[in-house]
């Protein structure tokens, strides 16, 4: 079973890997980040951390047993006790309920590690296997999101309390 771990510098060469062996399922649902993004990717790698480090963002892969990265599940602008959830999943395990379990166990991790209380996640309206996600892990739509917030596609945001997992134990 795949686990979720912290970004660390080592795990750059499997998040690039992950990255470009999934770059055309990603831009079917996402806008593609561009040829810049994988050819500079160990800058970027680097800028992550410092965020990280910074306690501004928290970014989280999902490592597989021979060590390969299936998943990205990332929380950016944290602050006053909310932040925004962003994720993908490889091909080969889309489909088989890795994701949400993956989304589940990042709420968690929110209220533990960082004490959030919100989430937010918006998707396109044409990724419906995100939003399926999304609903399996407990969030509501909330809104529609600007085409900016997401690649330039119209699409809903999607909010979690996490708040209320305090309470019941979740």
């Amino acid at each position: 079973m795949p686990e979720l771990k912290q970004l660390q510098a080592g795990h750059a060469p499997a998040v690039l890997a992950f990255e470009l062996a999934n770059r055309a399922y990603f831009a079917a649902s996402v806008s593609d980040r561009g040829d810049e993004f994988y050819e500079r990717y160990a800058e970027r790698h680097n800028a992550l951390l410092a965020e990280q480090e910074a306690g501004v963002c928290a970014f989280y892969l999902l490592v597989a047993e021979d060590g390969s990265v299936v998943g990205r599940f990332n929380l950016y602008d944290l602050e006053d006790g909310t932040a925004e959830l962003g994720y993908r999943v490889a091909q080969h395990v889309a489909g088989r309920g890795v994701a949400t379990a993956a989304v589940r166990e990042l709420c968690r991790l929110a209220v533990a590690r960082h004490g959030l209380h919100t989430l937010r996640a918006a998707t396109a309206t044409v990724n419906v296997a995100s939003q399926k996600v999304l609903t399996k892990a407990g969030f509501v739509p909330v809104g529609p999101a600007d085409p900016a917030d997401i690649g330039g596609k119209p699409g809903t945001w999607y909010q979690r309390d996490l708040a209320v997992d305090l309470v019941v134990g979740q």
